[in-house]
């Protein structure tokens, strides 16, 4: 693909896309982003990384360890999604005002062993998330595609991919909610989907550790990238405490503030071996703070 007409995209999505919550997305979102406006940087979990997956109480732990907020999970198929349930989302709606903590994004991980590029039943989750995610005030859902829903190297995989997320983009864009892919791609492929998609909706959810594990160059890709197409990023280790590990973060750190990223840092994954995930989060979440809101 020709760089220079996704780069000729970036720029005109540069001058609309941060127009996108304010003029299309819930009331709700506003008050996300308005929390705290001296705060540019808010700092979450994975509600899967802290041991709450698909539990309300991953926000009641949350607040133990400090964070602002958490990544949530949409469900599974054992539960059918069961964020799309009204008495459920009241649930994590009571809490997060209880405890004073955000639910940042959404997140459907069940894509990894459901397949959005082969699964019927996987477009309506996508679908109903977009509402659920309006429901919950908050912008950005994550899709999942490893295991099996791997698209690295999969080029009919990729172009059902692109056909369907084409057919919910419009959706997307009504609602105000950002559709990010994480996966192994890299930075050029995500790109080539996003363009063949034609959605400033549909961006990259970037995680650190996934794409340095790729062996791709992650702060030249962050930095190339830049928040036109970046929607949220996990601040991940494998094996290690965020600092003691191999992602340079002072470097990502950077790189978000030459970019002037103004969304959430999700912490995943973080714990070494053998660790407890409550001291492992206490000290990942104020290794953050620390680093991102140093003057």
């Amino acid at each position: 693909m020709n760089n220079n007409l996704l780069y000729s995209r970036r720029q005109l999505l540069k001058t609309t896309a941060s127009l996108a919550c304010l003029t299309a997305f819930n009331p709700s979102c506003l008050s996300v982003f308005a929390a705290d406006p001296q705060k540019k940087y808010r700092i979450g979990a994975c509600d899967w990384s802290i041991g709450k997956q698909n539990e309300w109480e991953a926000l009641a732990l949350a607040k133990e360890i400090g964070l602002d907020g958490v990544q949530v999970s949409l469900g599974n198929t054992e539960n059918n999604m069961h964020l799309r349930q009204k008495k459920v989302q009241q649930a994590y709606h009571k809490a997060a005002d209880q405890y004073g903590v955000q639910v940042s994004s959404l997140a459907i991980g069940e894509l990894n062993r459901v397949p959005y590029k082969s699964e019927a039943v996987t477009e309506e989750w996508v679908r109903d998330s977009i509402e659920v995610a309006q429901a919950m005030g908050c912008p950005v859902i994550l899709l999942a595609f490893f295991d099996k829903g791997d698209l690295k190297g999969d080029k009919p995989g990729t172009e059902e991919v692109i056909r369907r997320l084409k057919k919910v983009a419009p959706k997307a864009e009504k609602a105000g909610v950002i559709l990010g892919v994480e996966s192994w791609l890299s930075a050029d492929e995500h790109l080539e989907i996003i363009q063949a998609v034609g959605s400033e909706n549909v961006r990259v959810y970037y995680d650190v550790a996934n794409a340095h594990k790729m062996g791709y160059d992650i702060y030249e890709e962050m930095a190339r990238l830049g928040k036109e197409y970046i929607c949220e990023i996990h601040a991940k280790e494998n094996g290690y405490l965020l600092g003691q590990g191999k992602i340079d973060f002072v470097k990502v750190k950077h790189i978000l503030d030459e970019m002037n990223y103004q969304g959430w840092v999700i912490i995943e994954g973080a714990t070494p071996e053998g660790a407890d995930i409550y001291p492992s989060y206490v000290a990942n979440r104020q290794y953050l703070h620390d680093l991102f809101h140093a003057s």
